[in-house]
C-alpha cells in the first residue's frame, strides 16, 4: 500500500467516523430536545477516559506483564533503547515481558504511567533476534503515531451510540417517555424507533473503527521498515512464525487465547485471526523462514477472507505480506 493512499486511507476513515459521529449525535440531540441523552454521553466520554488512564494496570494483571531491567535481558533493552533513540523518543518506553504461550508483543500506555512496549516470552523463544528487533520497530510505531490514543478517542464515539440505544430501547420499552407522548405524540415508540437507529449507527461506525484499526497496522508496519535495517524482510519472516506458531498451540493454550480478547486490538497479530490463518498454513513444509513467508503469499485471497478482514482489528496476513514486499 503506496504512502499516499495509506495517509489519505487512514486520515480519511478517521474524519468520516467523526463526521457521522457528530451528524447523527446533533440529530438525535434535536430531534428528542432532551439534555439527559448529552449527559449520557458525557459519562460514556468520562468512563472511557478513565478506562485509558487506568488500562495499563488492567493490561498488566491481565496479560502477567512485568517490567525488564537491563541487566535481565540485556538484548531485548538494547533493542528497545536504540530504536526509541532512532524515532525521537524525549523518554524510552519501559520494557516489559508478559508471560503469555502465544508469541506476540504489544504497545500501550497512558499520561499515568508512560509508554510501555511489551513482548511475550513465547515471542522470545520462537523469534531470531532481528525479528524481534522488527516488532519492536512495529510497536514502537505505534507508540509514535500515538495510536494508543487516537483508537480510544474514536472507540468512544460508537461506545455513545451504543449506550444511547440501550438506554432509549430499555426506556420506550418499560414505558418511558411519557412526557415525550404527551407532548408529540408515541413517546415509547419513537424512543424504540431511535434507540434501534442508535444501534444501527454503532454497528456502522464499529466497522469504520477496525478499518481505521487495520490502516494503523500498516502505518506501524512502514515505520519499522523504514526504521529497521532490512526491515521489511525481518517483519515478514517475524508475522509469519507468530501466525504459524499460534496454530501449533496445545488445546489449553488455545482456550487461555479466548481469554486475551479483551485488549487484542494492541497486538501485533490478532491472535484469533492468527489461528484461523495457521489452518491453512498447517501442512506447509518448514524449510526457511523466507520459504513459510512465500508459501503465505501463495495463497489466494477468497471472499470469505475479505469479508473476514472487514470485522478483524487486523489485516489480512496475505495482504500484509504482500504490502511489507512492496516496501522492501
Amino acid at each position: 500500500m503506496g504512502a499516499l493512499k495509506l495517509y489519505l486511507s487512514m486520515y480519511g476513515t478517521l474524519t468520516l467516523i467523526i463526521a457521522i459521529s457528530t451528524l447523527f449525535f446533533a440529530a438525535i440531540l434535536t430531534w428528542i430536545g432532551s439534555l439527559n441523552l448529552f449527559v449520557l454521553a458525557v459519562i460514556v466520554i468520562m468512563f472511557n477516559l478513565l478506562q485509558w488512564l487506568f488500562a495499563p494496570r488492567m493490561i498488566e494483571t491481565l496479560y502477567r506483564v512485568r517490567e525488564v531491567k537491563p541487566n535481565e535481558n540485556p538484548k531485548l533493552y538494547r533493542i528497545v533503547e536504540s530504536l526509541s533513540r532512532k524515532m525521537g523518543f524525549k523518554e524510552m518506553p519501559k520494557v516489559m515481558v508478559a508471560n503469555l504461550p502465544i508469541p506476540n508483543a504489544f504497545a500501550y500506555g497512558s499520561p499515568l504511567t508512560g509508554n510501555r512496549v511489551a513482548v511475550t516470552k513465547e515471542l522470545l523463544r520462537v523469534l531470531e533476534d532481528e525479528e524481534v528487533e522488527a516488532v519492536v520497530g512495529h510497536e514502537l510505531g505505534h507508540l509514535k503515531h500515538k495510536d494508543v490514543q487516537i483508537m480510544m478517542f474514536v472507540s468512544v464515539l460508537p461506545a455513545i451510540f451504543y449506550f444511547l440505544g440501550y438506554s432509549l430501547l430499555l426506556s420506550g420499552w418499560f414505558g418511558g417517555w411519557r412526557g415525550y407522548e404527551s407532548r408529540n405524540g408515541g413517546g415509547p415508540v419513537v424512543a424504540l424507533a431511535i434507540g434501534g437507529i442508535c444501534l444501527l449507527i454503532y454497528w456502522i461506525l464499529s466497522l469504520f473503527v477496525l478499518g481505521l484499526s487495520r490502516y494503523r497496522e500498516y502505518y506501524a508496519d512502514r515505520e519499522s521498515v523504514i526504521r529497521v535495517e532490512d526491515g521489511a524482510r525481518k517483519l515478514s519472516e517475524a508475522l509469519a512464525k507468530i501466525v504459524y506458531h499460534t496454530g501449533r498451540l496445545k488445546g489449553y493454550q488455545r482456550r487461555e487465547i479466548g481469554n486475551l480478547s479483551s485488549f487484542k486490538t494492541l497486538f501485533i497479530s490478532d491472535p484469533d485471526r492468527a489461528e484461523r490463518d495457521s489452518l491453512e498454513i498447517s501442512s506447509f513444509k518448514r524449510v526457511s523462514d523466507q520459504q513459510l513467508v512465500n508459501e503465505i503469499l501463495s495463497r489466494k485471497i477468497t471472499l470469505a477472507d475479505r469479508i473476514m478482514e472487514i470485522f478483524s482489528t487486523h489485516p489480512n496476513i496475505v495482504k500484509r505480506l504482500k504490502a511489507l514486499r512492496e516496501l522492501a
